[in-house]
Protein backbone atom coordinates (compact mmCIF):
# COMPACT_ATOMS: atom_id res chain seq x y z
CA UNK A 1 0.00 0.00 0.00
CA UNK A 2 0.98 3.20 -0.69
CA UNK A 3 1.95 5.81 2.06
CA UNK A 4 -0.34 9.19 1.29
CA UNK A 5 0.82 10.99 4.61
CA UNK A 6 1.67 14.33 4.53
CA UNK A 7 2.83 16.97 6.31
CA UNK A 8 0.98 20.54 6.41
CA UNK A 9 3.83 21.51 8.99
CA UNK A 10 5.91 20.29 11.84
CA UNK A 11 2.82 19.85 14.11
CA UNK A 12 0.68 18.51 11.73
CA UNK A 13 0.21 15.75 9.79
CA UNK A 14 -2.25 14.55 7.60
CA UNK A 15 -3.21 10.83 6.54
CA UNK A 16 -3.39 11.16 3.32
CA UNK A 17 -3.07 14.61 1.08
CA UNK A 18 -7.10 14.89 -0.12
CA UNK A 19 -8.80 17.94 1.80
CA UNK A 20 -12.10 20.11 1.26
CA UNK A 21 -12.26 23.52 0.24
CA UNK A 22 -13.80 26.47 2.66
CA UNK A 23 -17.57 26.98 1.53
CA UNK A 24 -18.22 23.99 0.17
CA UNK A 25 -17.97 21.43 2.24
CA UNK A 26 -20.35 22.84 5.37
CA UNK A 27 -19.52 21.60 8.49
CA UNK A 28 -18.66 17.92 7.07
CA UNK A 29 -21.66 17.15 8.82
CA UNK A 30 -23.54 17.66 6.24
CA UNK A 31 -21.88 15.36 4.05
CA UNK A 32 -21.65 12.22 6.56
CA UNK A 33 -24.06 10.52 4.31
CA UNK A 34 -21.74 10.80 1.62
CA UNK A 35 -18.35 10.91 2.54
CA UNK A 36 -16.37 9.01 5.37
CA UNK A 37 -15.37 11.91 7.30
CA UNK A 38 -12.41 10.16 9.01
CA UNK A 39 -10.73 8.68 5.27
CA UNK A 40 -10.07 12.52 4.40
CA UNK A 41 -7.20 13.69 5.12
CA UNK A 42 -9.13 17.04 6.47
CA UNK A 43 -11.75 19.00 6.05
CA UNK A 44 -11.79 22.78 5.81
CA UNK A 45 -15.28 24.18 7.47
CA UNK A 46 -16.50 27.20 5.92
CA UNK A 47 -15.28 30.56 6.89
CA UNK A 48 -15.46 32.27 9.99
CA UNK A 49 -15.60 35.53 11.58
CA UNK A 50 -15.92 37.09 14.21
CA UNK A 51 -19.28 38.50 14.65
CA UNK A 52 -22.79 36.76 12.68
CA UNK A 53 -22.59 37.39 9.24
CA UNK A 54 -25.86 37.25 7.01
CA UNK A 55 -23.81 37.12 3.68
CA UNK A 56 -24.50 38.81 0.51
CA UNK A 57 -28.00 39.12 -1.01
CA UNK A 58 -29.84 36.79 -3.80
CA UNK A 59 -29.28 36.00 -5.72
CA UNK A 60 -25.51 34.89 -5.44
CA UNK A 61 -24.44 31.75 -7.23
CA UNK A 62 -24.72 31.35 -11.05
CA UNK A 63 -23.23 28.72 -13.28
CA UNK A 64 -20.53 29.51 -16.24
CA UNK A 65 -19.08 27.33 -18.70
CA UNK A 66 -16.90 25.15 -16.93
CA UNK A 67 -17.40 26.72 -13.67
CA UNK A 68 -19.62 29.00 -11.59
CA UNK A 69 -19.32 32.53 -9.54
CA UNK A 70 -20.43 32.90 -6.59
CA UNK A 71 -20.74 35.64 -3.87
CA UNK A 72 -22.12 34.10 -0.79
CA UNK A 73 -20.35 36.83 1.65
CA UNK A 74 -19.29 34.42 4.09
CA UNK A 75 -22.13 33.42 5.73
CA UNK A 76 -22.10 32.29 9.27
CA UNK A 77 -23.04 32.80 12.49
CA UNK A 78 -20.12 33.78 13.87
CA UNK A 79 -16.59 32.13 15.74
CA UNK A 80 -18.90 31.59 19.14
CA UNK A 81 -21.18 29.92 17.83
CA UNK A 82 -19.38 27.63 16.05
CA UNK A 83 -17.06 26.93 19.22
CA UNK A 84 -20.36 26.68 21.20
CA UNK A 85 -22.36 24.23 18.93
CA UNK A 86 -20.72 22.99 15.88
CA UNK A 87 -17.36 21.94 17.71
CA UNK A 88 -18.61 19.35 20.24
CA UNK A 89 -20.05 17.30 17.11
CA UNK A 90 -16.42 17.30 15.22
CA UNK A 91 -14.10 16.47 18.53
CA UNK A 92 -14.76 12.74 18.28
CA UNK A 93 -12.86 12.50 14.79
CA UNK A 94 -10.27 11.08 13.45
CA UNK A 95 -9.43 13.64 11.16
CA UNK A 96 -8.11 17.08 10.92
CA UNK A 97 -10.34 19.87 11.09
CA UNK A 98 -9.23 23.09 10.01
CA UNK A 99 -11.04 26.19 10.91
CA UNK A 100 -11.06 29.08 7.48
CA UNK A 101 -11.17 32.60 9.20
CA UNK A 102 -11.78 35.33 7.91
CA UNK A 103 -11.96 39.64 8.99
CA UNK A 104 -12.17 43.06 8.24
CA UNK A 105 -8.38 44.05 10.16
CA UNK A 106 -6.06 42.62 11.61
CA UNK A 107 -8.00 42.29 15.33
CA UNK A 108 -10.62 40.51 14.03
CA UNK A 109 -8.34 37.60 12.94
CA UNK A 110 -6.58 37.59 16.26
CA UNK A 111 -9.84 37.90 18.07
CA UNK A 112 -11.39 34.77 16.40
CA UNK A 113 -8.45 33.18 16.38
CA UNK A 114 -8.20 33.38 20.50
CA UNK A 115 -11.56 32.26 21.14
CA UNK A 116 -10.47 29.34 18.68
CA UNK A 117 -7.07 28.27 20.76
CA UNK A 118 -8.60 26.55 23.48
CA UNK A 119 -10.37 24.36 20.96
CA UNK A 120 -8.02 21.17 20.76
CA UNK A 121 -9.49 19.05 18.03
CA UNK A 122 -9.19 21.83 15.80
CA UNK A 123 -5.66 21.19 14.13
CA UNK A 124 -5.20 24.34 12.63
CA UNK A 125 -6.14 27.76 10.95
CA UNK A 126 -7.09 28.40 7.40
CA UNK A 127 -6.48 32.82 7.26
CA UNK A 128 -8.30 33.70 4.11
CA UNK A 129 -6.92 37.03 3.00
CA UNK A 130 -7.97 36.08 -0.14
CA UNK A 131 -11.99 35.99 -0.43
CA UNK A 132 -13.25 38.07 -3.35
CA UNK A 133 -16.90 38.47 -2.29
CA UNK A 134 -16.60 40.70 0.96
CA UNK A 135 -16.23 44.65 0.70
CA UNK A 136 -14.13 45.04 3.94
CA UNK A 137 -10.92 42.53 4.03
CA UNK A 138 -10.71 39.69 2.55
CA UNK A 139 -8.74 39.92 -0.60
CA UNK A 140 -7.79 43.58 -0.10
CA UNK A 141 -4.94 41.76 2.65
CA UNK A 142 -3.83 38.60 0.13
CA UNK A 143 -3.38 41.47 -2.63
CA UNK A 144 0.23 43.11 -1.55
CA UNK A 145 3.07 42.05 0.24
CA UNK A 146 2.35 44.12 3.15
CA UNK A 147 -0.99 43.39 3.38
CA UNK A 148 -0.22 39.59 4.06
CA UNK A 149 2.27 39.81 6.12
CA UNK A 150 0.30 41.83 8.57
CA UNK A 151 -2.65 39.72 8.75
CA UNK A 152 0.04 36.55 9.06
CA UNK A 153 2.39 38.24 11.73
CA UNK A 154 -0.92 39.18 13.96
CA UNK A 155 -2.57 35.54 13.79
CA UNK A 156 0.95 34.01 14.05
CA UNK A 157 1.03 36.09 17.53
CA UNK A 158 -1.82 34.13 18.97
CA UNK A 159 -2.63 30.92 17.40
CA UNK A 160 -0.29 28.18 18.93
CA UNK A 161 -0.65 25.57 16.06
CA UNK A 162 -0.49 24.99 12.41
CA UNK A 163 -1.40 27.94 10.32
CA UNK A 164 -2.30 27.96 6.79
CA UNK A 165 -2.27 31.12 4.22
CA UNK A 166 -5.11 31.25 1.48
CA UNK A 167 -3.98 33.51 -0.93
CA UNK A 168 -5.76 35.25 -3.80
CA UNK A 169 -5.13 34.30 -7.24
CA UNK A 170 -5.61 37.88 -8.27
CA UNK A 171 -2.56 39.40 -8.17
CA UNK A 172 0.36 39.64 -10.54
CA UNK A 173 2.82 38.14 -8.51
CA UNK A 174 1.74 35.62 -6.27
CA UNK A 175 5.23 34.12 -5.23
CA UNK A 176 6.15 37.60 -3.93
CA UNK A 177 2.68 37.31 -1.13
CA UNK A 178 3.93 33.88 -0.64
CA UNK A 179 7.36 35.09 0.40
CA UNK A 180 5.73 37.65 2.53
CA UNK A 181 3.72 35.18 4.31
CA UNK A 182 6.24 32.84 4.78
CA UNK A 183 8.44 35.37 6.72
CA UNK A 184 6.11 36.33 9.10
CA UNK A 185 5.28 32.71 10.22
CA UNK A 186 2.59 31.05 7.98
CA UNK A 187 3.20 26.71 8.30
CA UNK A 188 1.77 26.62 4.66
CA UNK A 189 -0.04 28.04 2.13
CA UNK A 190 -3.29 27.19 0.23
CA UNK A 191 -3.60 28.38 -3.16
CA UNK A 192 -5.32 29.39 -5.14
CA UNK A 193 -8.82 31.22 -3.70
CA UNK A 194 -11.52 32.47 -6.55
CA UNK A 195 -10.68 34.09 -9.67
CA UNK A 196 -12.86 37.82 -9.92
CA UNK A 197 -15.64 37.72 -12.55
CA UNK A 198 -18.89 38.42 -13.65
CA UNK A 199 -21.63 36.89 -15.83
CA UNK A 200 -24.44 39.01 -17.59
CA UNK A 201 -27.74 37.81 -18.34
CA UNK A 202 -28.05 39.79 -22.04
CA UNK A 203 -32.24 39.21 -21.84
CA UNK A 204 -32.66 41.00 -18.67
CA UNK A 205 -29.72 43.42 -18.90
CA UNK A 206 -28.58 42.46 -15.84
CA UNK A 207 -25.17 40.18 -13.75
CA UNK A 208 -26.56 37.28 -12.60
CA UNK A 209 -24.70 38.29 -9.30
CA UNK A 210 -26.84 40.94 -6.94
CA UNK A 211 -23.03 42.15 -6.33
CA UNK A 212 -22.05 42.47 -9.96
CA UNK A 213 -18.86 40.28 -9.71
CA UNK A 214 -17.72 37.02 -7.87
CA UNK A 215 -15.63 34.56 -7.28
CA UNK A 216 -14.61 32.25 -9.98
CA UNK A 217 -13.94 28.39 -9.22
CA UNK A 218 -14.52 25.04 -11.24
CA UNK A 219 -12.42 23.00 -14.07
CA UNK A 220 -12.31 26.13 -15.91
CA UNK A 221 -9.31 27.94 -13.71
CA UNK A 222 -7.42 24.85 -13.30
CA UNK A 223 -4.40 25.47 -15.48
CA UNK A 224 -3.68 28.69 -14.13
CA UNK A 225 -4.12 27.46 -10.45
CA UNK A 226 -2.06 24.63 -11.17
CA UNK A 227 0.78 26.97 -12.94
CA UNK A 228 0.72 29.20 -9.64
CA UNK A 229 1.02 26.76 -7.73
CA UNK A 230 3.92 25.37 -9.54
CA UNK A 231 5.51 28.99 -9.30
CA UNK A 232 4.77 29.10 -5.37
CA UNK A 233 6.45 25.42 -4.46
CA UNK A 234 9.10 26.75 -6.34
CA UNK A 235 9.50 29.72 -4.22
CA UNK A 236 8.69 29.07 -0.55
CA UNK A 237 10.11 26.29 1.91
CA UNK A 238 6.85 25.59 3.17
CA UNK A 239 4.55 22.84 2.40
CA UNK A 240 1.98 23.83 -0.38
CA UNK A 241 -2.13 22.99 -0.98
CA UNK A 242 -3.21 23.24 -4.29
CA UNK A 243 -7.02 23.83 -5.02
CA UNK A 244 -8.92 24.91 -8.45
CA UNK A 245 -11.18 22.70 -10.47
CA UNK A 246 -10.50 19.54 -9.38
CA UNK A 247 -12.80 17.02 -10.43
CA UNK A 248 -10.73 13.38 -10.40
CA UNK A 249 -7.53 11.84 -9.27
CA UNK A 250 -5.96 12.63 -12.01
CA UNK A 251 -6.69 16.72 -11.87
CA UNK A 252 -5.54 16.21 -8.22
CA UNK A 253 -2.09 14.51 -9.16
CA UNK A 254 -1.32 17.41 -11.58
CA UNK A 255 -1.37 19.68 -8.57
CA UNK A 256 0.27 17.64 -6.58
CA UNK A 257 3.28 16.94 -9.57
CA UNK A 258 3.44 20.60 -9.65
CA UNK A 259 4.94 20.64 -6.16
CA UNK A 260 1.40 20.88 -3.40
CA UNK A 261 1.57 18.25 -0.78
CA UNK A 262 -2.40 18.55 -0.55
CA UNK A 263 -4.94 19.09 -2.35
CA UNK A 264 -8.62 20.93 -1.57
CA UNK A 265 -11.81 19.98 -3.09
CA UNK A 266 -14.11 22.36 -3.52
CA UNK A 267 -16.67 23.04 -6.94
CA UNK A 268 -16.91 19.54 -7.49
CA UNK A 269 -18.86 18.21 -3.86
CA UNK A 270 -21.59 20.26 -5.40
CA UNK A 271 -21.87 18.32 -8.16
CA UNK A 272 -20.96 14.64 -6.36
CA UNK A 273 -21.16 15.02 -3.03
CA UNK A 274 -19.21 11.68 -2.98
CA UNK A 275 -16.25 12.69 -5.16
CA UNK A 276 -13.60 13.11 -2.39
CA UNK A 277 -13.31 9.41 -1.91
CA UNK A 278 -13.73 8.44 -5.73
CA UNK A 279 -10.32 10.80 -5.70
CA UNK A 280 -9.12 9.46 -3.13
CA UNK A 281 -9.18 6.22 -4.44
CA UNK A 282 -8.19 7.30 -7.39
CA UNK A 283 -4.69 8.57 -6.31
CA UNK A 284 -4.43 5.55 -4.23
CA UNK A 285 -4.96 2.93 -7.58
CA UNK A 286 -2.57 6.07 -9.51
CA UNK A 287 0.02 4.96 -7.26
CA UNK A 288 -0.29 1.29 -6.85
CA UNK A 289 -0.33 0.67 -10.66
CA UNK A 290 2.61 3.32 -11.26
CA UNK A 291 4.68 1.24 -8.27
CA UNK A 292 5.20 4.50 -6.14
CA UNK A 293 5.49 3.88 -2.71
CA UNK A 294 5.42 7.34 -1.04
CA UNK A 295 3.39 9.79 -2.28
CA UNK A 296 6.34 12.16 -2.05
CA UNK A 297 7.71 10.44 -5.24
CA UNK A 298 5.84 13.00 -7.06
CA UNK A 299 5.10 15.99 -5.21
CA UNK A 300 6.49 18.97 -7.07
CA UNK A 301 8.88 16.50 -9.38
CA UNK A 302 7.65 19.04 -12.38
Amino acid sequence: MVNLSVKLSDKLTIKNPVLTASGTFGYGHEFSDFVDLERLGGFIVKGTTLNPREGNPYPRMAETPSGMLNAVGLQNKGVRHFADHIYPGLSHLDSAVIVNVSGACPEDYMKVCEILAPLEKVAAVEINISCPNVKQGGMAFGTTCEGAASITKAVRSVWPRTMIVKLSPNVTDIASIALAAEAEGADSLSLTNTFLGMAIDVEKRRPYLSTVTGGLSGPCIRPIAVRMVWQVAKAVKVPVIGLGGIMNARDALEFIMAGASAIQVGTANFIDPSCTMKILSGIEEFCDREGIADIHEIIGII
